[in-house]
């Protein structure tokens, strides 16, 4: 594994790339995460092409994109790798890409997602690895894995092997992905990051705030909903409650009242009034709603899971996912407890001041440098246990001129 802080030594100060190709999908932290970066790369002289994949993005995040991405956003509407039988769209949007990459003529290709990196690439690939079906399954399913997840575990590994780098939020997501995939030595470790420019001041009022995909299990935002009865202070849910192809959760989470999804100057607000901020979660690689959380200060309350205790250890109450009396206790005690309340938000302000994004994006530039610089061979290994016995292949071949841009 390459840790990010050494990158610097091996690459210098000059080398740094001008263009980047990056890729992102519209729903939840990953967007968040793309504008933040692109931001600020920005700072350093790196012009940034979007590609968009998965549901349009909205009116407020075309805005965004448009603000901050100077070599162009350009979107399509494909299947993610995580939907369920999303492969003749891979194949489409595999296409596209090394259209756009022949357009964009980029340093560094930097994917928001495993598969497309065993494409015939050109240039250099990073991979950053949000989340992951399989690790998701044994975190929240605690069963062993379908065989309606073998291609996707297949195809997820080509990816993660062809890659010239994979960066990880944190060490907990690394093990998580090794366990299912095997050794990754071109790991990079590269904490996610945001800064407090966008926040806004209000007074912090007697509420408990979660925001989150409350559709995915793994949040398990059920276990606060039950928790809130009887609760002295309200307990409120934003995000969305839909998920791809899957009916509405709101009437599983009364007690608590679902604000639905918010854009990001009402949440924003959300956050600035909440006192307490809660998200006993079963799976959370990225966390980055816990950060914002943080940033506006907010006494922070998270399900004990590796993932976050390694980013938050010190300046948040942990509870284990099932315990749902522990919970409420956690809850009713900081909710009548203003001292402690408040000094368990300031450390978890200070934590996350050190966790910007331009933090972020000095360690993103450093691995970019590298990888623009050495332009190293993509790894090759021999199949192991994790691949089940296949070999890792390349992805399709280049199209022709003209092809994949619909």
């Amino acid at each position: 594994m390459i840790d990010a802080s050494g990158v610097r030594a091996l690459t210098g100060e000059n080398g740094s790339p001008s263009c980047v190709l990056m890729t992102a999908d519209t729903m939840g932290g990953v967007w968040t995460y793309t504008i933040d970066l692109a931001e600020a790369l920005a700072r350093h002289g790196i012009r940034v092409a979007l590609a968009t994949m998965g549901a349009p993005p909205t009116a407020q995040q075309r805005r965004q994109a448009r603000a901050v991405m100077a070599a162009g956003v350009f979107e399509r509407v494909f299947r993610l790798e995580w939907m369920d039988d999303p492969w003749d769209d891979l194949l489409r949007a595999g296409l596209w890409l090394l259209e756009l990459e022949k357009l964009v003529k980029p340093d560094v290709v930097h994917l928001n997602g495993y598969c497309q990196a065993a494409l015939p690439w050109r240039a250099p690939t990073v991979v950053v690895a949000h989340s992951c079906r399989l690790s998701w399954w044994s975190a929240v399913k605690g069963a062993p894995l379908p065989p309606r997840l073998d291609r996707y575990r297949d195809e997820v590994q080509k990816g993660l092997w062809a890659a010239s780098a994979v960066a990880i939020p944190n060490r907990a997501t690394l093990r998580a992905l090794e366990e299912h995939y095997g050794p990754l030595p071109h790991g990079i470790v590269i904490p996610s990051g945001r800064d407090g420019s966008h926040l806004v001041s209000a007074a912090k009022e007697p509420l408990v705030l979660c925001a989150t995909r409350v559709w995915d299990e793994g949040k398990n935002v059920a276990a606060l909903a039950n928790a809130a009865k009887g609760l002295p202070w309200p307990v409120f849910v934003a995000g969305d409650t839909r998920g791809p192809g899957d009916s509405e959760h709101r009437a599983e989470l009364a007690p608590a009242r679902v604000l639905g999804p918010l854009d990001s100057t009402a949440l924003s607000m959300w956050l600035a009034r909440a006192a307490i901020f809660a998200l006993p979660a079963r799976y959370e690689p990225l966390g980055d709603s816990v950060l914002e959380a943080a940033l506006a200060g907010c006494a922070l309350v998270l399900g004990d899971i590796p993932s976050l205790r390694e980013t938050w250890e010190g300046a948040a109450i942990f509870v284990a996912p099932d315990d749902v009396d522990g919970l409420r206790h956690a809850l009713e005690g900081l909710a009548g407890d203003p001292v402690t309340r408040n000094a368990l938000a300031e450390r978890g302000r200070i934590r996350a001041a050190t966790m910007s994004a331009t933090r972020m994006a000095d360690q993103y530039v450093e691995a970019y440098r590298l990888l623009a610089r050495a332009r190293p061979e993509r790894p090759q290994r021999e199949p192991s246990a994790a691949s089940n016995g296949h070999e890792l292949q390349r992805g399709p071949a280049r199209p022709t001129d003209g092809q994949g841009m619909e």
